[in-house]
């Protein structure tokens, strides 16, 4: 049986996720059922007419927290049973999505994404509803929708039949701190303000083997920092 990886999305914004969904390698992996994406407007998890899902933070402070009680009605809703899933909030104080994360999470079945947004989010989320606390960089976003996308991104192009396997091999981060060799394509030569910036000739050279060489001295290393 095809394995379809399905991708839950908590949000207060949905319809913020429409273009990128319906556009390029990701629409095609829905079509073929590589992937399941569903958005979930978390006010829909509400009681009041008003479809509040935030509040002032206790103790006071600036802005407004997002509240657990819909965040808790809608994981009872989503969460597939019997499944290999994980709950995710996405948060700016989270541990550093990576490489290494998106290919864990492309061999389980389910991911629900909860985004952020205002000044955060209940602290009891984090402590008993996620599994885990993801960041994807060490900067502060307005809310987690971008961060869903990209993990959905980094981790569905690594499924099966999403894209040709051979593009998976030795590109960045395929390898541990391992940042992909320099590309080139046509023209070979490209003038620029009078002057012609030209493709390296090893490329051109029809000798595998050192242009084999050439790229793993290009090769760079992420900094252990």
């Amino acid at each position: 049986m095809k394995k379809k990886l399905r991708f839950d999305i908590i949000t207060i914004f949905p319809k913020a996720f429409d273009s990128y969904l319906n556009e390029s390698i990701i629409r095609r992996a829905q079509k073929q059922k590589n992937i399941e994406v569903r958005i979930h407007n978390l006010r829909d998890f509400t009681n009041d007419r008003h479809k509040t899902v935030d509040d002032r933070p206790f103790g006071g402070g600036v802005g407004m927290v997002l509240k657990i009680e819909p965040i808790y009605k809608a994981l009872k809703k989503i969460c597939l049973k019997n499944k290999k899933s994980t709950v995710v909030l996405l948060s700016a104080k989270g541990k550093l999505f990576t490489q290494q994360k998106a290919q864990e999470f492309s061999k389980i079945e389910q991911i629900v994404l909860i985004c952020g947004h205002y000044e955060g989010v209940d602290e009891r989320v984090a402590k008993y509803l996620a599994d885990e606390e993801i960041s994807i960089g060490q900067y502060v976003l307005t809310g987690g929708e971008l961060p869903a996308l990209t993990i959905l991104d980094a981790t569905a192009r690594l499924l099966p039949g999403v894209i040709k396997g051979e593009s998976l091999i030795e590109e960045s981060f395929s390898k541990t701190n391992q940042i992909e060799y320099p590309q080139y394509t046509r023209p070979e030569k490209f003038k620029m303000n009078k002057k012609n910036i030209s493709v390296p000739k090893i490329l051109l050279s029809g000798n595998h083997k050192n242009i084999e060489k050439w790229r793993q001295k290009h090769q760079k290393q992420m900094s252990s920092k």
